[in-house]
């Protein structure tokens, strides 16, 4: 054991908090995967089906955002240790804050390109949303481009994230972790 200050005792995020991150984390990995493999397929109804599941992924996504934005402004996260120098503390709050605005950013762009590309989304094939934007081909094009790299920045910074997970963990020893595992903390 280090002589790193224990958290054992700090406050901790809540349940709701760590039960949306967790759903949130797993819905977003399986979105980025399945973006990532079905891409490049040939058109095939596996292909459409993978699209549409897809769709109903990130519009489910986009609705856990707003309740995880909503949850965290009433219920704010924890303090970070103190003794975490300020700079990494800025650099965890820039983080977090722009993993929110992806959370809606991505969904969002993906709903206008779905609705200009003339693909309306049914929610799990039984909720019409509706068209976002109108259908034109021209910004559907311009639309594509900017989901895929906004998915990308969200990819880049949660490898960030997971990383700053294993520094707290391994090199500082500070078991920050365990303010988001549910569970006792040690």
């Amino acid at each position: 054991m280090s002589a790193s200050p224990s958290f054992s005792s700090s406050p901790r995020y809540t349940g709701v908090a760590m039960a949306l991150h967790w759903i949130a984390a797993v819905g977003i990995l399986a979105a980025l995967a399945m973006g990532i493999y079905m891409v490049d397929l040939q058109l095939s109804p596996s292909k459409i089906k993978l699209f549409n599941w897809h769709k109903w992924l990130g519009m489910t996504l986009l609705a856990l955002a707003a309740l995880r934005l909503l949850w965290r402004l009433f219920n704010p996260p924890p303090p970070m240790p103190a003794s975490m120098p300020a700079w990494q503390r800025g650099v965890a709050h820039g983080v977090h804050w722009a993993l929110y605005a992806l959370f809606f950013a991505i969904p969002l762009v993906g709903w206008a390109y779905s609705s200009a590309a003339g693909f309306p989304i049914v929610w799990f094939g039984v909720l019409p949303l509706p068209d976002w934007v109108p259908k034109d081909l021209a910004l559907a094009e311009l639309l594509k481009p900017i989901h895929k790299w906004l998915a990308y920045g969200l990819a880049a910074l949660i490898a960030a994230h997971i990383l700053a997970v294993f520094k707290h963990m391994l090199m500082d020893d500070d078991d920050l972790l365990l303010r988001m595992i549910p569970g006792r903390s040690r």
